[in-house]
């Protein structure tokens, strides 16, 4: 069990629920739980620098070393400031998947950035690590600002980076093989307290590049921004007859957090 901090303001109740589940896009599943999740939330605290807190109380084995990789985590667009895209080399369109000449021997880096038109969008990256049946190997097997680090080591969040708003690196050779596809999600901070949607972010995009010389293989910068969404799945490694691929999603669900780890199976406390 996870321990995942609604960012709730005030607690939810059944007809904000439904709601949210009326907007929902791209079909996304809906929860016979989600009530029970959100009486569970707990409002989440800034500190006087805006900083935002580890994720609390994860339940995981002591031998997992996820949670010894928490961090705080700085907003990563402060002031609403602007980043220059990068170079964009191999860029690809919404809707296609490629092939990635790589090797299970190679280590990637999943770049990501945006930019926003309101100031008050806080945007987080998240990496879910999906079996065949398309759900988490375990409550712990995503990675974000609060927990760092992948069960296997394979799989690490960061942001500090120059170019980039955020990185998700990722060890092919430590990679556990039950994992099929790692999709990469784009969150609003506190989207459904402070009415946020993603029709006001821009420019968001991610590039797959090589860790040893920081090649581009493939690149999707996303043209649709929905106001009825507060989560994005920007794009997805997946694993096809022994390959791996990329897919280029740009589609949205009207989650928190919270609500797209129970969508891939993290059971949420």
């Amino acid at each position: 069990m996870i321990d995942i901090p609604m960012k709730s303001t005030v607690p939810f109740d059944k007809h904000t629920v439904a709601s949210i589940n009326q907007i929902n896009v791209q079909r996304a599943n809906s929860s016979n739980n989600i009530t029970n999740i959100n009486k569970s939330s707990r409002t989440k605290v800034h500190n006087q620098n805006n900083v935002k807190p580890p994720l609390p109380n994860i339940a995981i084995p002591p031998t997992n070393t996820a949670a010894q990789h928490t961090t705080q985590h700085v907003p990563s667009n402060p002031k609403g400031l602007n980043k220059p895209i990068p170079p964009l080399i191999y860029e690809i369109q919404k809707g296609q998947k490629v092939p990635l000449p790589i090797n299970g021997s190679v280590k990637l880096k999943a770049c990501i950035g945006w930019n926003v038109l309101n100031n008050n969008c806080d945007v987080d990256v998240s990496a879910f690590m999906l079996n065949a049946s398309g759900k988490v190997l375990g409550d712990d097997w995503f990675v974000f600002y609060g927990q760092t680090q992948s069960p296997d080591n394979s799989t690490i969040f960061s942001d500090r980076s120059m170019q980039d708003r955020e990185v998700i690196s990722i060890d092919m050779t430590k990679l556990n093989p039950s994992v099929t596809k790692i999709v990469f999600v784009l969150t609003i901070n506190e989207a459904l307290e402070k009415r946020l949607n993603f029709s006001m972010i821009k420019d968001a995009y991610i590039r797959i590049l090589t860790s040893s010389n920081n090649a581009e293989l493939v690149s999707f910068k996303m043209t649709e921004y929905y106001s009825n969404v507060t989560s994005m799945m920007i794009g997805e490694l997946y694993l096809y007859k022994g390959k791996w691929k990329f897919n280029a999603i740009g589609n949205g669900v009207a989650r928190d957090l919270a609500g797209l780890c129970e969508l891939y199976g993290v059971q949420v406390v």
